[in-house]
């Protein structure tokens, strides 16, 4: 974590965390409700069949409950880590339940807010899942007397206006990219039951899935109008490939002991999630980012550093700490569009929409 960020050691800290907002931090959002209400996913009707039918049937209803071994664990191997790999982990337990929060309220507006049947039905099951994923990780924050006032969350964090297509497009990205977060933690943790000082990532293997269904249900809407995979909106992909890529980079970067924990370098963990995703992604994207060109990464690296500088500066304060910010903001920026207009690789979309969770 960076030297810059407060330790988190009382509940009004850590709804301070939640709600600052930054470029690296989980945000809440709303959007048009009137156009959600016009989708129509007829043109898939039966993929999208199949897809309603799992979500009805719940396989993971079950799976959000701790049992004893839970509470040992927390007891017996988390209470020997170190102050420090404690706050990183803090700070991930914080991200991760206010990014799965931030789908469940916008799910459940939109469900509230539309008529369309397969709509309404739809954001009422990922409601559902990321409602669980939410307090599932804030029971953990919980355990250490620091669990998060929810509701106080929704009333008083602030809220960014997205269209519809941004939503798409952020959100089915969010959710792929927390598919393979999570699978790539669990695969590690369970070569190496050893490093596993948490018990939460014991759940991670099922409770990605949902992340990884939430992401087709995107991609069907997305394949369904295809106008949004064409033309100017290709350059839309690309931004929001790039943003969620380089907000991951830089925030994982944030907090290195968390991966070295588990026996994961920082850089080569983000890249192999990057590779999961960009492979997932082919099911809708006509453009993937080339991850391994020379020049990206030395830009995510940049950004990295940048980064650093930035929270230096806001920490150091005054007229001097706001002119280093101010120009570390521009330079941000340009690094960001250097990378934007990297090139891209493009391919075709497949016929079949939906994949399975393979990895």
């Amino acid at each position: 974590m960076s030297a810059a960020s407060p330790s988190l050691h009382s509940p009004e800290e850590v709804a301070r965390r939640a709600k600052t907002e930054s470029l690296i931090s989980p945000r809440f959002y709303t959007t048009d409700f009137d156009a959600m209400d016009r989708l129509d996913v007829s043109s898939l009707r039966g993929e999208w069949d199949v897809m309603m039918k799992e979500y009805q049937g719940d396989n993971n209803q079950d799976h959000f409950q701790r049992d004893a071994k839970f509470t040992e664990e927390v007891h017996e191997v988390f209470s020997q880590v170190s102050p420090e790999l404690r706050q990183e982990f803090l700070d991930f337990l914080i991200t991760s339940v206010t990014s799965e929060f931030s789908g469940c309220i916008l799910y459940k507006e939109i469900e509230k807010n539309v008529s369309n049947p397969d709509i309404k039905q739809l954001m009422h099951y990922m409601a559902r899942d990321e409602s669980r994923h939410a307090g599932f990780i804030n029971q953990s924050l919980k355990d250490f007397g620091l669990g998060l006032d929810l509701g106080d969350l929704k009333r008083t964090k602030a809220y960014t206006y997205f269209k519809p297509k941004y939503i798409f497009y952020a959100t089915y990205l969010s959710e792929k990219i927390g598919y393979a977060r999570y699978i790539t933690i669990f695969r590690q943790l369970e070569r190496h039951p050893d490093k596993r000082f948490h018990p939460i990532f014991r759940w991670f293997e099922r409770w990605c899935n949902d992340e990884f269904r939430h992401g087709e249900s995107f991609a069907l809407i997305m394949r369904a109008h295809p106008h949004l995979l064409r033309g100017i909106n290709v350059y839309w992909i690309r931004f929001f490939l790039l943003a969620v890529y380089a907000t991951m980079y830089v925030r994982d970067h944030t907090r290195p002991m968390l991966h070295n924990a588990m026996g994961l370098d920082s850089t080569n963990y983000d890249y192999q999630v990057f590779d999961i995703t960009t492979e997932i992604s082919k099911q809708v994207f006509p453009v993937s980012l080339d991850t391994d060109l020379p020049a990206f990464r030395a830009g995510l690296e940049r950004l990295h550093q940048i980064q650093v500088r930035f929270n230096e500066a806001k920490a150091r304060g005054g007229l001097v700490g706001k002119i280093k910010q101010a120009g570390l903001a521009v330079a941000g920026v340009a690094t960001f569009a250097k990378l934007y207009f990297l090139p891209v690789k493009h391919h075709e979309l497949p016929e079949q929409v939906r994949m399975a969770p393979a990895w």
